[in-house]
């Protein structure tokens, strides 16, 4: 892994963040397409450690413009590298993101960042149904100890058709079921940065087996993609 491309990264994003518009980026930009040409490197191995136990049928590396046309915020440059990786559906769900950002902003992200309605809907069912291998999964320690707790947004008290005073009501009322693990910046420049994302991002397969089931069959445990 070429750690230097990553130390010039966080040094140029560190750079933009003091000079954050058109001019200074026009006159730097050869230097950020070069580093850019390396990031897409380091962004293709972690993808080719993910298919090593996973399938994953795309790679987006996000440009660096920002759409400021409905933001209050109108800086015009992002001050971090984002890519995602989606695995292959319909039969696998979740994906695996990685950002990294100077001033121990870094992470890396899995889940369901932004459910579609219906699958949203089927995941609460479930939990309303039975929360006790969700509970299983996520309450295991070593998965703990590297992902935590879900984050994301969550409705107040209930979604409708659903009872605020459910067991499993803290599942059910959210609305995204995300894991984040954040890398100060010395751990982005480890030389065992890529190994640990591999490491995490496998360790969260147990998750994404359970979801992938679950979106892929009704209630009653039928398949919706077999016929």
């Amino acid at each position: 892994m070429s750690t230097s491309a990553l130390k010039s990264a966080l040094n140029f994003f560190k750079q933009l963040e003091k000079n954050n518009n058109r001019d200074w980026f026009n006159e730097n930009k050869p230097e950020f397409k070069a580093i850019e040409t390396e990031i897409k490197k380091i962004y293709n191995s972690v993808l080719e450690n993910l298919n090593k136990h996973d399938d994953i049928d795309k790679l987006k590396l996000f440009r660096i413009y920002r759409d400021v046309r409905f933001s209050k915020n109108k800086l015009p440059y992002k001050t971090h590298f984002g890519g995602s990786f989606h695995r292959t559906k319909p039969k696998l769900r979740g994906g695996y993101y990685l950002h990294i950002q100077p001033n121990n902003e870094s992470f890396i992200a899995t889940g369901f960042w932004e459910p579609a309605k219906a699958d949203l809907q089927r995941i609460r069912k479930e939990f309303e149904m039975d929360d006790s291998e969700i509970r299983k999964i996520i309450g295991n320690k070593s998965f703990k100890s590297i992902w935590g707790y879900f984050v994301g947004d969550e409705v107040k008290t209930a979604p409708r058709g659903f009872d605020k005073e459910h067991k499993a009501i803290d599942l059910i009322k959210k609305k995204q079921y995300i894991f984040v693990k954040k890398y100060t910046d010395k751990a982005v420049l480890d030389a065992n940065f890529l190994d640990d994302i591999n490491t995490s991002f496998k360790a969260i397969r147990p998750y994404f087996d359970y979801m992938s089931d679950v979106l892929t069959t009704d209630l009653n445990g039928v398949s919706l993609i077999e016929k």
